[in-house]
């Protein structure tokens, strides 16, 4: 076998492989051999079937088999003698197309490697943690948004006219011609107003009501509605307004905090308190990996493999597009070309990126079993009543492994990373971190 070097040129490679007839036959001769003993004919003992005749019935058949294994194996320690990471799948093709048995197979291939990654001293990177404490005011705001969750509705002062986001307490009859229909009654209903939860109109028209009152609804059902004797037709409810109820908040105390599925009103703030303290941690996280990435893309400088960029900047340029025109729910729409912005973030992504992989790999990092079935348990929950064949699906499915195994790696990474660093803590507000989590989101 002979390797030729055709290209060499900043990450490009280039080789022309040519695997003699002579090779392949041999080849061809070893995959025989193994199987000769297994092997039963007509008029001959099993394992005793000669070679010749083994030849003539299987050899054509195990060329094609001895061909590609053989090139796969010149590509294999092409790249074990080397020390080449090719960054994408080679491309392989074979050059004599007018091949035929016992001529030598003349292979061309190419791919992008993956730069040598040089050595970052991670303990000389400095980076700031945000800390805010959850104080007595967060807490009882958190405590009153609890208590409007949890509200109740009391009566109106008699003849107080119903309000958007009132209750009120109604017996209905609906009717389609003249005529009740079935499911279309109800008495001591509590409807709030505004709850979107009629069809559509209905509430609009209880604004203004009173107590006491009786008052005709009419709407017309949605043409997709469930029940098809009912849908687009137009209906009359008569409705008996027994109580117009205004909004009040619940009363914070240990009922409220038993609500909850807390003990007392004081193991609720405790629990409130470990919940903020908990997602500012979280919000700080998020800063201090976005110092620490900066850090990293000022450290480091290295050739990309222009294949990878490309990619990206594409990937980048169709998702800001999507997100410019959220009415474009297919992709049946042109190519969308990448600007130099998209490029510049691309590289800045790729380089981080190769960053990441080589140093998580050095410090041999890995995602385990227990750490991928939790984040598909997380992905499922968007499937409600569909998680059996969510799970089948990520099973099966290899690049939707990687797609969520590819951010619980790069998190573990950036741990690994803020370990060796030098971190100082600073403690802020919970405006000051706010202002910091609104700075990511504008670059």
């Amino acid at each position: 076998m002979q390797v030729t070097e055709t290209l060499n040129e900043g990450l490009k490679r280039g080789y022309n492989i040519v695997v003699t007839a002579a090779e392949l036959d041999e080849k061809v001769n070893e995959k025989l051999i193994e199987a000769q003993p297994e092997i039963e004919m007509k008029g001959f003992r099993k394992g005793k079937v000669p070679m010749a005749l083994l030849k003539k019935q299987f050899g054509q058949r195990l060329l094609g088999e001895a061909m590609q294994e053989t090139i796969d194996g010149a590509m294999n320690k092409h790249f074990e003698d080397s020390g080449d990471r090719p960054a994408l799948q080679p491309q392989v093709k074979m050059t004599n197309e007018d091949w035929k048995e016992g001529d030598d197979v003349h292979v061309e291939m190419s791919y992008e490697a993956l730069p040598e990654i040089p050595e970052v001293d991670l303990k000389s990177v400095e980076l700031e943690k945000l800390v805010v404490k959850a104080d007595d005011a967060a807490v009882e705001e958190a405590l009153q948004n609890l208590a409007e969750t949890a509200q109740d509705f009391k009566a109106r002062r008699k003849g107080s006219k119903a309000k958007e986001g009132d209750q009120v307490v109604i017996d209905f009859v609906g009717k389609v011609d003249g005529e009740a229909f079935e499911g279309g009654s109800a008495e001591d209903y509590p409807l709030v107003l505004g709850s979107n939860s009629f069809i559509p109109g209905f509430e609009d028209q209880l604004v203004g009501v009173k107590a006491e009152e009786v008052k005709d609804v009419t709407v017309t059902f949605p043409e997709e509605y469930g029940a098809e004797h009912l849908a687009g037709k137009e209906a009359v409810f008569i409705c008996t307004i027994k109580e117009v109820k205004e909004p009040v908040a619940a009363e914070i105390n240990d009922e409220l905090a038993q609500k909850f599925g807390a003990e007392d009103l004081a193991a609720l703030k405790a629990q409130i308190a470990e919940r903020l303290e908990a997602e500012y941690a979280g919000a700080s996280r998020a800063v201090m990996k976005r110092a620490l990435l900066d850090a990293l893309d000022e450290k480091v400088s290295f050739d990309l493999p222009p294949t990878l960029v490309e990619a990206e900047a594409k990937q980048i340029a169709h998702q800001l597009w999507h997100e410019e025109n959220p009415e474009v729910t297919d992709h049946n729409h042109d190519e969308i070309e990448p600007t130099e912005e998209h490029n510049k973030l691309a590289e800045r992504r790729v380089r981080l990126g190769l960053l990441l992989a080589e140093l998580g790999q050095k410090a041999e990092v890995e995602v385990t079993d227990a750490e991928m079935t939790q984040a598909i348990m997380n992905q499922a929950r968007q499937y409600p009543g569909q998680e059996r064949q969510f799970f089948e699906f990520v099973q099966q499915n290899a690049q939707m492994q990687q797609q969520l195994r590819a951010p619980i790696f790069e998190d573990k990474v950036v741990d690994y990373v803020v370990e060796l660093a030098k971190v100082t803590e600073k403690e802020v507000s919970k405006e000051e971190l706010q202002k910091a989590i609104e700075a990511l989101e504008e670059e």
